[in-house]
């Protein structure tokens, strides 16, 4: 069944810049592999603020663009018959894992893998890309921005989060090493420089507040690991290191027992007088990603009312909205006059 909802009749609330950020979640992951330069590419072009790029690390302490270290759900690891003895079973962030990890390969290994869909059954289009591309590095990626913003005559900024970062310290492999080394070869260890620095733990961000000024975001994920650090008095901790949150879009707008959205929570307001940016994470076109009230027929990978869901966040003051998705965010936005 169809449901049509629309955004409330309400003054839109204002964000902390003049103009909220449209952010291509992994690249424009929607129409290409994730993590791949073709879809950094892909949502540049199509117009966005910045492009958000997850690292891990490889055996020999080089960053790559990976959402996480397990290799077999993004990449052809498993027809290497050479690389067969590497699969494993860790425990990395409190789950037992089973597969190939970047840790367990040099960047010369990492970089005879090609990328692949992590959601064939829902993207199958961008399966047509499979293949194409192998693991970018941090330096790759950067260079890329660069020469991005160049050609199109704007700077894309680059937000840049940490993965498994006390686990990657536990193998002697500290992310924000390799990661401010890099930044300051690229002269992007700047305030100004659009690189934002963020993470799920708190630890590595208070250790990066310390050594750049660069912009820290403090990812928040909905549920109870996270549920004390959405309270005021948990802003008000996040405040004494960081710059912004990042929050999944379900502590924005909470979904009721039917799955649907409605009324926002306060995190927004409450950030904001802390004069903490929001970034929400993840909009995605899907029917199987979006509220009840905002999905179209009953085909999960079918593409439901993703402007609703841009538009709501709009509404409640968000400063960015990352998304698989970035042309259909971008033409809300615009549509918004933002």
């Amino acid at each position: 069944m169809t449901v049509t909802w629309q955004v409330p009749l309400r003054d839109r609330t204002p964000s902390l810049v003049v103009t909220p950020a449209i952010v291509g979640h992994r690249g424009a992951s929607g129409h290409r592999p994730e993590h791949t330069l073709d879809a950094y590419r892909t949502a540049i072009r199509m117009g966005v603020d910045d492009i958000e790029v997850d690292l891990v690390s490889s055996r020999d302490g080089v960053l790559v663009a990976r959402h996480e270290s397990e290799l077999s759900g993004t990449t052809d690891v498993t027809e290497h018959l050479e690389f067969a003895d590497r699969r494993s079973t860790r425990c990395i962030d409190g789950h037992k894992v089973t597969g190939w990890f970047t840790e367990d390969f040099t960047l010369a290994e990492l970089k005879t893998l090609t990328a692949r869909e992590r959601l064939p059954a829902t993207r199958p289009g961008n399966t047509a890309y499979n293949g194409r591309e192998g693991i970018a590095t941090l330096t790759e990626v950067l260079a890329m921005a660069h020469a991005e913003s160049m050609r199109r005559g704007r700077t894309v900024g680059v937000m840049i989060e940490l993965k498994h970062a006390a686990y990657f310290d536990s193998l002697g492999l500290p992310l924000d090493v390799p990661l401010l080394a890099a930044l300051h070869r690229h002269g992007l260890d700047r305030p100004w420089a659009r690189i934002s620095l963020m993470s799920f733990e708190a630890p590595i961000l208070q250790r990066l507040a310390m050594r750049t000024r660069l912009p820290i975001i403090q990812l928040l994920e909905a549920g109870d690991s996270h549920a004390e650090m959405c309270t005021r008095e948990g802003l008000a901790r996040i405040d004494e290191y960081a710059d912004g949150i990042g929050p999944h879009k379900g502590l924005v707008l909470p979904r009721d027992g039917v799955g649907a959205i409605g009324e926002p929570s306060s995190l927004v307001r409450d950030a904001h007088r802390l004069w903490l940016t929001v970034h929400v994470w993840t909009v995605r076109a899907e029917n199987r990603f979006l509220p009840t009230n905002l999905r179209r027929g009953d085909a999960p990978d079918a593409p439901g009312d993703m402007a609703g869901e841009v538009r709501a966040l709009l509404d409640v003051g968000v400063d960015g909205v990352i998304t698989d998705h970035p042309e259909r965010a971008l033409a809300t936005a615009r549509e918004l006059d933002l």
